[in-house]
C-alpha cells in the first residue's frame, strides 16, 4: 500500500518538474471545496496552472487547486491533505500536456490503429496515451475514451513507457466531431401560455435563483448516496422548471459544479441529467 509520504514525495518531484498536482481521496475523487469556498462564493480557481484569485489555504476547486508552488503544497493545510490522500493527480492541461484515457482493451485497439504512438502508462483497465500540447477536454469521445488536458484532473500511475509526441490533428479532431458538453443539449420545449395572460412565473430572477441555490445546497450537504441526491435533485429541477424555458446553460454549469465538487465526475452528471430528462419525458 503506498504511503502518505510516498505520495507526497512524488507530488513535490512532479511540481519540481512544473507539472501542477493535488491530492485525491479515495475513489480518485479531489477533496471537496472548504466551506467558504462552496458553491464558489470565493470567486473559484480558474486560473489554467496555479491556484488564482482565491487565497483559501485549503486544498479546494478540484483540478483547479492543482498547483506547482512549494509553498502551497508543503502549507500546514495541504500537509493534512497528503496524509489523507489516496493517490496524486495532476491537471495535463496546465503542463501543456493531453492524456487520452482508454478505459479498456477495445479503446486501445482502436487508438493503435488511428493514432500515432506516444508514451503510454497502464492503467487498472487500459491505459494512458499521454502527448505534448494541450486541448479542450471531452468525456466519451469514443466508446471507452475520454480526453484529459484543460480544465481536467488524471491519476499520476508513473512516467510510463515510449516517446511523447506532439499532440496530432487526429486527436484534436476527436472533440471537433463531438463537441465537449458538461450535459445533453437541453430539448426545444414550447414554453406554455400562462393562465391569465401574466409571466411565466418560473422567469421571476428570485424565484429562479432561490431554487437553483436550493438545488445546489442540497446537493453540497449530501454525506452518503451522493449519486441519488445529485440525481433526484436534478429531477426537482426539472420538473420545476424545464418545461418553460426559464433553464439557461449557466443554471446547469452551477449544479453540474457542486455536484462535481462531490466527487462527481462529467459522465455521472451527464448520466443523471439525461436520466432524469427521460423519466419527466423530455
Amino acid at each position: 500500500m503506498t504511503q502518505p509520504t510516498d505520495i507526497r514525495r512524488v507530488a513535490l518531484a512532479l511540481a519540481a518538474a512544473d507539472v501542477p498536482v493535488l491530492p485525491l481521496r479515495a475513489g480518485k475523487v479531489p477533496f471537496g471545496n472548504c466551506r467558504a469556498c462552496k458553491g464558489n462564493a470565493c470567486g473559484g480557481r480558474p486560473n489554467m496552472k496555479n491556484a488564482g484569485p482565491c487565497e483559501c489555504p485549503s486544498v479546494c476547486h478540484a483540478w483547479a487547486a492543482a498547483t506547482t508552488d512549494l509553498r502551497v503544497l508543503t502549507s500546514p493545510a495541504w500537509t493534512s491533505a497528503w496524509r489523507e490522500a489516496a493517490a496524486v493527480a495532476y491537471h495535463p492541461g496546465g503542463a501543456g500536456l493531453t492524456v487520452v484515457d482508454l478505459d479498456d482493451a477495445a479503446a486501445i485497439a482502436w487508438a493503435r490503429e488511428a493514432l500515432p504512438a506516444t508514451r503510454a502508462v497502464s492503467t487498472t483497465r487500459g491505459e494512458h496515451w499521454i502527448y505534448r500540447g494541450a486541448m479542450q477536454s471531452a468525456n466519451a469521445v469514443r466508446p471507452g475514451i475520454d480526453i484529459k488536458s484543460s480544465m481536467s484532473y488524471a491519476r499520476w500511475l508513473g512516467p510510463g513507457t515510449g516517446t511523447m509526441t506532439t499532440l496530432p490533428d487526429a486527436v484534436r479532431a476527436l472533440v471537433v466531431k463531438k463537441p465537449p458538453t458538461a450535459r445533453p443539449a437541453r430539448p426545444v420545449v414550447t414554453v406554455p401560455a400562462p393562465a391569465g395572460g401574466g409571466e411565466c412565473r418560473h422567469r421571476s430572477p428570485v424565484y429562479l435563483d432561490r431554487g437553483i441555490a436550493m438545488a445546489e445546497q442540497r446537493i453540497t450537504a449530501a454525506q452518503s448516496a451522493v449519486h441519488t441526491t445529485v440525481y433526484r435533485t436534478f429531477l426537482s429541477v426539472l420538473s420545476a422548471h424545464g418545461r418553460c424555458g426559464c433553464l439557461t446553460d449557466a443554471h446547469v454549469e452551477q449544479l453540474f459544479a457542486a455536484a462535481h465538487a462531490k466527487g462527481e465526475s462529467v459522465r455521472h452528471c451527464t448520466d443523471a441529467w439525461a436520466n432524469a430528462q427521460t423519466a419527466l419525458g423530455m
